[in-house]
């Protein structure tokens, strides 16, 4: 069985709505749905409410600054297996000096 989505723009810019099947999305935010285990989800509630935070701006921050940290590690192996650079050439205005002055 086939299933139609429909999708489209009722009004241009960042607050435009956008209706897929029976629910409208504001703005450029997807909506999604995940499966947690009830006692790390117990976990995540407690500490939002700590931190005045809502769950999904929670869980937001805490992929983004994930996601973040993987960059970064990246980019440090990245350059640890690149090494240092390795001088080619030099200072090639003081060799073309040095050539024209000979």
């Amino acid at each position: 069985m086939a299933v139609c989505v429909r999708r489209f723009i009722r009004a241009s810019g960042p607050w435009a709505l956008r209706e897929v099947g029976n629910t409208v999305y504001t703005g450029a935010m997807a909506k999604v749905m995940i499966s947690v285990p009830d006692d790390l989800l117990f976990r995540i509630d407690q500490h939002a409410h700590r931190c005045s935070k809502t769950r999904s701006g929670l869980l937001r921050e805490l992929a983004e600054r994930e996601l973040e940290r993987q960059d970064r590690n990246r980019a440090a192996r990245i350059e640890e297996l690149l090494g240092e650079p390795i001088p080619r050439g030099g200072d090639s205005a003081e060799l073309i000096r040095e050539d024209r002055d000979r």
